[in-house]
């Protein structure tokens, strides 16, 4: 009897508090997301289990857990906590990304630039809550709205903050259904919601092949804290685009970015240990981060108004929205929108040009709070 009861006493039926159900219940409810409602799968998926995973008791020195050296899951993490996973998933979306549309019409990219306003805003907040400037700047960046960017800074600067963070930027990436498109209407009229975009330009495969290399540079020499993900970003392009590598340029756009999108998500879920995870600063850093998300959209939008006041050619607002860089959420729900209003206007590809300077702005934003923070 003596052993059964010390083996019980070693069980996770018996270290289980209240903490552990609450984590169980956000695990569980982000597993229902993707295969009930299918909001961002991908990502939903891995971090839902994940955080079941991670908030499973155990006792504490047995190498277990995610932040106990030498465990199995302490290793997966390494690839979060160094960058690694994010540099990864952007060479996949850079092998993923067509910017024919974005370069057949280059003033999109402002529409991306002018989305990044709830970044700032969000710096100003966190830092006016009493939060340290490394935490401040982690916390601004899930105004972006890429999770990866968003891991890949904390990391940097707040590595603490990175479970709370990571499961802001993609709860709130996954509830674009929900949060955008009010916003939307709000601050567009009929009318606007309406207009048409021409058809883009022709874009030479010369153009495609110049636009990687001048964007590495361009960038990268704003904000050479950006090398990591635009680097990778732009090379990912460029395997794309030069017709002489499909078989990189597949596997980057499938297997590697596969793979590093699972141990991704499942160990930023894993990282939400119940004990880290539950704190005042974590409900700080879901409501800076609405907060930061909101703006970021309604920026956007109200930049594409603003356009329309000193350019002759009209551009539709809705797709100021999609210059958060949420890829391609953001962009599909801006061409549902504009549907809804006339079942003949197409603005999808126009909307993906947007989320793609947004992917890059999100990028060159985190660089240049590293920098400024490093500094």
């Amino acid at each position: 009897m003596e052993l059964l009861l010390q083996f019980l006493t070693n069980t996770g039926y018996y270290l289980a508090d209240y903490r552990h159900f609450l984590m169980w219940g956000i695990g569980i409810l982000f597993v229902y997301l993707a295969i009930g409602k299918q909001y961002e799968p991908l990502l939903l998926l891995p971090i839902g289990f994940g955080v079941l995973v991670g908030n499973v008791p155990f006792f504490k020195g047995f190498g277990l857990g995610i932040y106990e050296p030498n465990s199995v899951l302490h290793y997966l993490y390494f690839g979060v906590t160094t960058g690694v996973y994010p540099s990864i998933v952007f060479l996949g979306l850079g092998a993923m990304t067509d910017f024919s549309s974005l370069l057949a019409r280059p003033k999109l990219m402002l529409l991306g630039a002018a989305a990044q306003m709830g970044i700032f805003f969000t710096l100003l907040s966190a830092l006016a809550l009493g939060f340290l400037p490394k935490e401040a700047a982690s916390i601004a960046i899930i105004g972006g709205a890429d999770g990866p960017t968003s891991i890949f800074l904390t990391a940097k600067l707040a590595p603490h903050l990175i479970g709370p963070i990571a499961i802001a930027a993609y709860s709130y990436m996954a509830l674009i259904p929900i949060i955008q498109p009010p916003i939307m209407r709000l601050l567009t009229t009929k009318a606007e919601r309406r207009i048409h975009m021409p058809d883009p330009r022709p874009v030479s495969r010369k153009e495609l092949l110049i636009f990687p290399v001048i964007g590495l540079f361009l960038c990268c020499f704003l904000a050479p804290a950006s090398i990591p993900l635009l680097g990778t970003f732009f090379f990912g392009n460029l395997l794309k685009v030069s017709g002489v590598v499909d078989r990189l340029a597949q596997t980057a756009r499938t297997a590697i970015i596969d793979t590093a999108t699972i141990f991704l998500g499942l160990t930023v879920g894993a990282s939400t240990q119940a004990d880290v995870f539950l704190t005042t600063k974590s409900v700080g850093i879901f409501a800076l981060g609405a907060i930061a998300f909101s703006i970021a959209t309604a920026s956007g939008e109200l930049f594409g108004k603003l356009m329309n006041l000193v350019s002759k050619e009209k551009i539709n607002p809705l797709l100021g929205a999609a210059g958060v860089s949420a890829v391609p959420g953001s962009a599909r729900e801006v061409h549902v929108m504009g549907q809804k209003e006339d079942p003949s206007n197409y603005l999808l590809m126009h909307a993906m040009a947007c989320n793609s300077s947004g992917v890059i702005g999100s990028a060159i934003c985190a660089g240049i709070l590293w920098s400024f923070n490093v500094g």
